[in-house]
């Protein structure tokens, strides 16, 4: 039988996608900021919608550039992920206190991040969400993957200190 959940550990039910590191510049300053609040919202164009704090250096970064970078690392990355995660780009140069590598982009000025198996150069699409729930949709200009890996191991969020690594591939048969 199924027991009462707390409304507030809700999206440790939901989050499914991996973990992303999104990477934006501005006025000669590169920043680097780990989240996981993300979706796909279309295909063609694809389109992604992320809620990214407005306490955050991205989102004025964002709200000023009108750009970014997703980048999706692998569990490899985790630590310093989660070590950009949990610092402030407004006191610490990520770049250089994670050992991670930016990246000149074809598409936007923002940086991909080396070390990520996947770089989508983004535009602002639709901020008129961010004001009030922190939600920029994204359009995707270019994308990037490393063919060398091909089945990368993204790790995902579920909530405080939880996460898990994305396992096998499998087919399950006919198309959703």
């Amino acid at each position: 039988m199924k027991k009462a959940f707390p409304l507030n550990k809700v999206y440790s039910l939901l989050e499914s996608g991996p973990v992303i590191m999104v990477s934006t510049a501005w006025k000669n300053k590169q920043n680097v900021m780990t989240m996981s609040w993300h979706s796909m919202i279309d295909f063609n164009p694809p389109l992604v919608g992320c809620v990214i704090s407005d306490q955050s250096l991205t989102f004025k970064m964002i709200k000023a550039s009108k750009e970014c970078v997703i980048n999706i690392p692998t569990k490899e990355l985790a630590g310093k992920a989660i070590g950009c995660g949990n610092v402030s780009g407004t006191k610490v140069d990520k770049f250089a206190s994670f050992k991670l590598t930016p990246v000149k982009g074809s598409a936007v000025k923002a940086p991909l991040v080396k070390e990520c198996y996947a770089s989508l150069e983004c535009k602002l699409h639709d901020a008129r969400l961010a004001s009030k729930y922190n939600l920029f949709i994204f359009r995707v200009l270019k994308a990037w993957v490393d063919p060398a890996k091909k089945h990368p191991a993204t790790f995902h969020h579920r909530g405080g200190p939880s996460f898990f690594i994305a396992g096998k591939s499998v087919k399950l048969g006919k198309k959703l």
